[in-house]
């Protein structure tokens, strides 16, 4: 799912493009991306956009007389600018917005389409798509330190819950786990002062310089690769590979449809976390150190 660089990306695109013109349509292929019914969707059609901004992992598009597009991209939703009037294509194409300069294409691949547009009417209605997360980067120390004991959590869990911190996901949170030093299986009720500060202070640097990382890799263009994987992030998508830090093998535990990376040197004092799946597997012969996990490979 793009998460806050990603989405912050795409609207520094959007907006030297949109902010300004017409939307002169909207062209939909699926009739399960459009998840209201009033006001209509060809109440947009002839606004001017006045506005770009983020509301969590959400993109909204302000446009005259108070209505706002609100597009929620989901796990594989992409955006792409394309000259004006293109074809939606027929396996992924969800939608197509049209203006004077060229059209936003709306894809997702997948056969599951979660996607999601809203066409709200006032500030009001689009405050109902606010999770309530805090944004970390114009955070005090203090706001994030009451967040984050708001709830007995995993801090893993903790930074990807939108109802706590906005626009974190399962990506960012290992990168963010890692600069901070942090397990991310450690529960939010056993961080001391020193380390929540280590923690506010690597989600606002990692965010910062990964949003500002895209930004160098588009330059003037229109973002083309979204992805949560990327070869220079420090553990997440790494399994198996050396930690950037202590070269150490990049460890994953598996859970549900999500997985949570990191170094085990750096984030845990050498232990192996446990992993559900190979628990059942290996019983008492699961590895406890990095030590004990090399010896069993050699053996």
């Amino acid at each position: 799912m793009p998460e806050l660089p990603d989405i912050q990306t795409y609207i520094d695109a959007l907006e030297v493009r949109i902010v300004g013109a017409e939307l002169e349509g909207v062209r939909l292929s699926s009739p399960f991306l459009l998840r209201t019914v009033d006001p209509p969707l060809v109440s947009v059609h002839g606004k001017a956009v006045s506005e770009v901004r983020r509301l969590g992992k959400r993109i909204v598009v302000a446009l005259e007389n108070g209505l706002f597009l609100v597009l929620h991209l989901m796990i594989a939703g992409r955006l792409k600018w394309l000259k004006v009037g293109i074809a939606i294509p027929k396996k992924q194409g969800l939608a197509a917005f049209d203006f004077e300069a060229g059209t936003l294409l709306l894809t997702e691949a997948g056969s599951k389409k979660r996607a999601s547009l809203h066409v709200v009417q006032g500030e009001r209605a689009l405050a109902e798509h606010d999770r309530g997360g805090l944004e970390v980067m114009s955070s005090s120390l203090h706001e994030f330190s009451e967040r984050l004991g708001m709830q007995n959590h995993t801090l893993k869990r903790a930074l990807c819950d939108p109802t706590l911190f906005s626009g974190i996901g399962n990506a960012y949170s290992d990168e963010i786990l890692h600069a901070a030093r942090l397990s991310p299986f450690k529960l939010t009720s056993s961080v001391d002062e020193k380390e929540i500060e280590r923690l506010w202070n690597a989600t606002r640097e990692t965010l910062e310089s990964w949003i500002k990382r895209l930004r160098e890799e588009t330059g003037d263009g229109f973002p083309t690769k979204v992805t949560a994987f990327r070869p220079e992030m420090a553990v997440h998508g790494k399994y198996g590979e050396p930690c950037p830090v202590c070269e150490s093998p990049v460890q994953r535990i598996v859970y549900a449809s999500n997985a949570a990376n990191y170094c085990a040197k750096c984030q845990t004092e050498g232990r192996l976390l446990r992993d559900r799946a190979l628990s059942r597997l290996l019983k008492s012969d699961w590895p406890k150190s990095l030590e004990g996990l090399e010896e069993r490979r050699k053996g």
